[in-house]
């Protein structure tokens, strides 16, 4: 009987086993964005890493460390072409976010911009359009791997994407009927509602509309922007997906925006802000605790909390880290003003994210890590290296 007790559970062992690894690997292959087009074997070279014979002048450290951003975005963007026969929208969009209209997409034979490629009524799985009573809406699927995850998703991303993000009145077919990108964003005005997970939204809301925008729901409700940032103010980070980094980053896209729009200082500065109050006070303590939480649990080696903003904590896999060290820089490139964006524990996360890319170069990497740290390495490079050749 015990005999026939112990084979019963070595058999509900290594079903659960099994189980866990044909769920891993089935998440690599729909959610994966796979290993660079080289010929196997073939090195993948970058430049030489700080610390390896980098020159000590600062001058020259500065120019080394932008020459390596360059070369890990390039190949993030070129050498892991992405095909629409084998990836779907979730994958996609999050290399548009990274890389806007530049980012390709094999499909039909031939490769172009994604972007203009799903704009244009493009096929692939998870790119669900509808039309909607006050505009467009995109279907959200959640736990998908291939759709849209949360509400207005696509939108927030589109709104984000490269480095500006694309205009309102970008062409949009849906169903072979011609819309605008402001369709999206007047759908996503109508539906908000209490309670909703509005993080994407807000990132809309912040690159389109003036912060004092005010408008009607669907139910009759008033809304403004700040009365959405409230809401997100008010969440649960560690609840949050992606613990809590996308939360982050649309609060930090709207008060950046109010603080522009409420201030005579027209540069990336958060140092002395106008006075804040309601939902941006509120913003602001998020974030500034969040921030500080990062610096607090970073690790030696440059890293952030595989914990992101809850606990200290590393890991082995450097997937993981790769993950949330991404995530929580693409934050603080968009918080950060110029002077802390240069101060040496966020010097440190970015040379150990670049490394990270360095080190996986080859390897299958899942795209929300791989795209989330192009883009913050992408506007980290716009402010600190192209200052230095201006």
């Amino acid at each position: 009987m015990y005999a026939a007790f112990s084979r019963k559970v070595r058999i509900d062992y290594l079903h659960e086993v099994l189980s866990t690894i044909l769920a891993a690997l089935t998440f690599l292959l729909l959610a994966g964005c796979g290993s660079p087009a080289t010929q196997p074997g073939t090195a993948v070279s970058f430049p030489v890493a700080a610390g390896q014979n980098a020159p000590l002048d600062p001058a020259m450290a500065r120019e080394s460390l932008c020459s390596r951003i360059d070369s890990v975005l390039n190949h993030a963007r070129d050498a892991r072409l992405l095909y629409a026969s084998v990836l779907g929208a979730w994958q996609v969009v999050h290399g548009i976010l990274a890389f806007g209209p530049e980012f390709p997409l094999a499909h039909d034979g031939s490769v172009s911009s994604a972007l203009e490629y799903l704009l244009d009524d493009g096929t692939l799985k998870g790119w669900s359009l509808r039309r909607g009573e006050a505009g467009v809406f995109a279907v959200v699927e959640e736990g998908s791997t291939t759709g849209q995850g949360h509400p207005d998703q696509w939108l927030g991303y589109l709104s984000q994407c490269g480095l500006t993000g694309i205009p309102l009145d970008t062409k949009l077919v849906v169903a072979g009927k011609q819309y605008t990108v402001n369709d999206l964003l007047t759908q996503a005005q109508a539906d908000i509602k209490p309670g909703q997970e509005a993080t994407w939204t807000l990132m809309a809301l912040s690159a389109y509309l003036p912060p004092d925008t005010e408008w009607q729901a669907r139910d009759g409700s008033t809304w403004t922007t700040e009365r959405v940032v409230a809401m997100e103010a008010a969440a649960d980070l560690s609840a949050s997906a992606c613990g809590g980094a996308h939360r982050l980053y649309g609060l930090v896209s709207a008060l950046n925006r109010h603080i522009a729009t409420n201030s005579t200082n027209t540069t990336h500065q958060r140092k002395h802000p106008p006075q804040l109050s309601g939902g941006w006070a509120a913003a602001d303590n998020t974030i500034e605790s969040a921030i500080e939480r990062a610096r607090r649990f970073q690790q030696a080696d440059g890293s952030f909390s595989i914990h992101s903003f809850d606990r200290p904590g590393t890991s082995a896999d450097t997937f993981a880290k790769l993950s949330t060290t991404g995530h929580i820089f693409e934050v603080l490139v968009a918080s950060l003003d110029d002077q802390r964006l240069s101060e040496p524990w966020v010097q440190r996360a970015a040379q150990r994210l670049i490394t990270y890319l360095e080190q996986t170069a080859d390897l299958d990497v899942e795209c929300g890590a791989l795209y989330h740290a192009s883009h913050g390495l992408l506007l980290y490079r716009q402010r600190m290296c192209q200052a230095e050749k201006d």
